[in-house]
Order: structure tokens, then sequence, then C-alpha cells
């Protein structure tokens, strides 16, 4: 569903042969497998174990922790700086973002740029009712854990950027349809994002599964199949030293 998104930030980079990416929060490994076929030389940090096999088992260089990984021995040890280092879809699905964009500013040479993903605002992304349902049903004694829009504010990105010690670089914003081919397709797609997990634990997979039909009820089509289109934004820092 993202490769306009990915497409879009490499053409933008110029990615090929002498970019080395590090693709922070990869997943299944699409995005790393796209710069692999522009030349580039990759590596990702994958957290789940699940996923991280999936990427494994397309020939991906994918890890859990880069810096116990691929650093070399020592205390305080550093892993190798690459010149592009990507957070494309994990940003917005952790706690501490901040975290990740700092990482990711140690992990880039000087010189280097870091590319970061967001949803789009959520008045432009047809998906924003059914994410709602995976907060609506989670424990609500519990931090949500997944909110995809609280990075959308103007200046949210930016901020983190500049906190990062990163220079910002530009950006843009990039249509993504999450196109399925059928209700059932749909919905087991939307739930394997890992989004809907907590949802899941707490009011049972059952009810999420209700609740995610019925938010889709708009998008189906006529020919059974169900598409939104979703908006989603990047932005572009630049490590000068």
């Amino acid at each position: 569903m993202l490769v306009p998104l990915y497409e879009a930030v490499y053409e933008r980079l110029e990615v090929g042969p002498a970019t080395s990416v590090l693709g922070l929060g990869c997943r299944s490994g699409l995005a790393l497998l796209l710069a692999a076929g522009r030349g580039a030389e990759v590596v990702g940090l994958e957290p789940e174990a699940e996923l991280r096999s999936l990427a494994q088992d397309r020939s991906l260089r994918v890890m859990s922790d880069v810096y116990r990984e691929l650093a070399p021995e020592g205390a305080g040890a550093q892993p190798p700086a690459h010149s592009l280092v990507t957070a494309f879809e994990h940003l917005s699905c952790i706690a501490d973002p901040l975290s990740l964009v700092r990482d990711a500013a140690r992990l880039t040479l000087p010189g280097g740029h870091v590319a970061l993903a967001t949803w789009g605002p959520p008045e432009r992304c047809e998906s924003a009712g059914v994410l709602r349902v995976a907060r609506r049903l989670a424990d609500p004694l519990r931090r949500a854990p997944y909110a995809p829009f609280a990075l959308s504010e103007p200046g949210a990105v930016e901020r983190m950027v500049a906190r990062a010690g990163l220079r910002l670089g530009g950006g843009g914003r990039v249509l993504c349809p999450f196109a399925y081919p059928d209700l059932e397709s749909a919905v087991r797609g939307l739930l394997s994002m890992g989004v809907f997990d907590a949802a899941a634990e707490y009011s049972g997979t059952r009810q999420v599964e209700k609740e995610v039909v019925e938010a889709l009820h708009p998008y189906r089509r006529g020919d059974g199949s169900v598409r939104m289109l979703n908006v989603f934004r990047y932005t572009l820092a630049e490590r000068v030293r």
C-alpha cells in the first residue's frame, strides 16, 4: 500500500548504487527490497520476529537490534552509519518517536539523510474511521499503543527533527490507496498491520472484526472490492555534523 511513498522518497533522494540504506521498523522489508532494486546497499531493523522472518525470507539483512548486532565489540561502540536512514512505518507506532528520530540521526553519516513518514491529516485519510476502532476497543486504562495522527499536526515532525540536531531538507505528500479485492481480504490485511492487536486483546478478535467491517462499509464498491484513499507525508532531514 505504501509503495508510492517509498518510491517518492527514493526518487527525491536519487537512491542508487552509492546509497547505503538503513530501514528502522522495516517490517517485511518491501521498502528495502525496492531500494536494493535501485542498486543500494540495504540493512534493516525490525523488532517483531514474524515480520523480521518474512524480510529475511526475501534475502534481506534484517536484525532485531542494530546496536547489539552491528556494533563492534566494546562498551559504547556504534554500528556503522548510513547515507540514508528511513522510518516509513515505525514512527507513529511507538511510545517515544523522538527517541527513534535521535537514533536515526546517530546512525546517519554526516551529509546523509533521514526520511520520516507519517499519516497525513485525518480529513485526507479515508482509513481514519477504521483506525479509530483500534483505539476505541483498546483498554482505556492503558495508553493506546497506536496514535496514527499524533504526528500529523503541522510542525510536530519538524520539532522532533530540530530536537534531534538534524536540519530540515524538505518533504512532500503522497497519495497511497489502500485497495483490497474483497471485504475478507480488507479485514485480514488491516488486522495484520498490528494496529488492532491491543484492541483484540482487550475486546476480543470477533468484536474488532465486526466493527472493522462496519467501518469499511462506506468504502465497498459494486464489485465487492474495498478502496480507501489515504495521504501520507514524508519529511526529509539532513545530518550536518
